[in-house]
């Protein structure tokens, strides 16, 4: 199969790195991994490493991953890891929780998370996808109640 990209530095470069490093959202981040994929170049190459190794969402690893590997970069695929991305997720949870009045909705809660943790929603929704939901609604039930 005949390897398609160029060889050069991208004109975007600076908007590619910054793009890579968004934390907020996982989406850019991939974008951004799935363009500088397309330059062979030194600063993509070292961009994709950082996020192949890096990243909380396999997804953008994976890319990054794919990306070196067309390069011919020697790499190799992460594992997705297991249990908690962030640890300690709970203890974000929980004052989120407890800052809706007694008896709010799943809805409230997830609405309220992705407003006050947007870095941590945006990482779970994006490793998670259509598990996204049952995944937060369980975190939910099973968070400790006001006091």
């Amino acid at each position: 199969m005949a390897k398609s990209f160029s060889v050069g530095i991208p004109n975007n470069i600076i908007k590619l790195k910054h793009d890579a490093n968004n934390k907020s959202s996982w989406s850019i981040r991939l974008g951004a991994v799935k363009e500088l994929s397309m330059w062979s170049c030194q600063q993509s190459i070292d961009i994709l490493k950082d996020r192949m190794k890096n990243d909380k969402v396999y997804k953008v690893q994976e890319a990054a991953f794919r990306g070196l590997q067309a390069f011919d970069v020697p790499v190799k695929l992460p594992r997705k890891k297991k249990g908690n991305l962030i640890e300690g997720i709970d203890k974000y949870l929980t004052p989120i929780k407890n800052d809706l009045p007694v008896g709010h909705s799943y809805e409230e809660f997830k609405e309220a998370f992705s407003r006050k943790r947007p870095v941590e929603f945006n990482t779970y929704e994006g490793d998670k996808e259509s598990r996204f939901d049952s995944w937060l609604e369980n975190k939910w039930k099973s968070l400790p109640k006001k006091k």
